[in-house]
């Protein structure tokens, strides 16, 4: 068997909100055309207000996390990157770091091992509108 690398990208437009975007679909397109069947998918969002995880992509669930998320880390305090900065975008900085940017799941017989209800998300937490970039690589046999 040879081991096979495919390295592409996605592009999201996102509001000034925090967006959560299902990429399951996307992703799983980049896995069809990398002719990878056994093996690993690394999704990975450049920059440092923005996330990649899964959740059950259900609009109860989806106003769950954001809710949670606005529980631990509040828009409307004091962030002392904003005091340096004066973007405002301080609390987005916080949440991405502790939902991270990237995130692995396993391929197998070239199909995502995530659960029934598991879809993977892009969550920007920017203040400002973006155009986010995520980068999928996908590697093994």
């Amino acid at each position: 068997m040879d081991f096979k690398i495919s390295n592409s990208s996605l592009s999201f437009k996102t509001t000034s909100e925090t967006d959560i975007i299902d990429i399951t679909v996307q992703v799983d397109h980049k896995v069809a055309e990398s002719g990878v069947t056994e093996g690993q998918v690394v999704i990975f969002v450049p920059g440092s207000t923005a996330a990649v995880t899964t959740v059950e992509y259900e609009s109860g669930v989806v106003w769950d996390l954001k809710e949670a998320i606005e529980r631990l880390v509040p828009t409307g305090i004091l962030y002392r990157h904003d005091a340096r900065w004066g973007d405002g975008n301080g609390y987005a900085h916080v949440r991405a770091a502790l939902l991270g940017p990237s995130l692995t799941v396993p391929l197998v017989k070239s199909r995502l091992m995530l659960g029934t209800w598991q879809q993977i998300v892009l969550v920007d937490f920017n203040n400002e509108p973006r155009e986010r970039k995520v980068l999928v690589s996908i590697s093994g046999s």
